[in-house]
Order: C-alpha cells, then structure tokens, then sequence
C-alpha cells in the first residue's frame, strides 16, 4: 500500500465552495468507509485541503478523487505527494502496513 497527501486548491469563490462542501463531505464518507482516508480538513486560511490518504497506486487514488463533487465541478486543483512513513505513532501501525 502506498500513502499520499493531497492537496486541495480551490479554484472558485469560497462562496462557490460552501456550495460544493457538503456533497464533498459525503464523497470523503466513501474513502473512509473503504479505509483509503485517513484524516482530511481545510487549510488555515480556507483556500483549500489536506487529506491523508492510502492506495494502491497514485492512479486508483486519482480515479477515486475524479468523483469529488469539487473536481467535477471545476472547483480545484489536486496534488498528490507520495511519502513513505517511516516514522509514525504505534496506533498507526494497522493502517499503514
């Protein structure tokens, strides 16, 4: 398993976002339940997000995010950082290997 840190861009209005953030809330509710998102919230200031997250391939995990509501929308732009975490808090442990 791989690990990723997508950042979140928005490309609109914070008003044209708080239009987008509920059904973007429910899309992330599927990578949770599938276990493929760790943690994820908006950047300080709001000019977009962080999430933690998990796959197989830097593929599968932009395939999963081509259903955000902020995507198919035109709302942001994505980066996906894979990093490998050495080091982590032992409660960790079960998701990352």
């Amino acid at each position: 398993m791989k690990h990723f840190v997508i950042i979140i861009n928005y490309k609109k209005t914070l008003e044209e976002i708080e239009k987008l953030t509920s059904s973007h809330r429910l899309f992330l509710d599927e990578g949770y339940s599938k276990k493929i998102l760790l943690m994820s919230g908006p950047k300080v200031p709001r000019d977009g997000g962080v999430i933690i997250a998990r796959s197989n391939s830097i593929e599968e995990l932009k395939d999963f995010f081509s259903r955000d509501p902020y995507y198919i929308n035109d709302a942001a732009d994505y980066v996906f950082i894979e990093f490998n975490p050495l080091k982590k808090q032992s409660f960790l442990e079960d998701w990352i290997e």
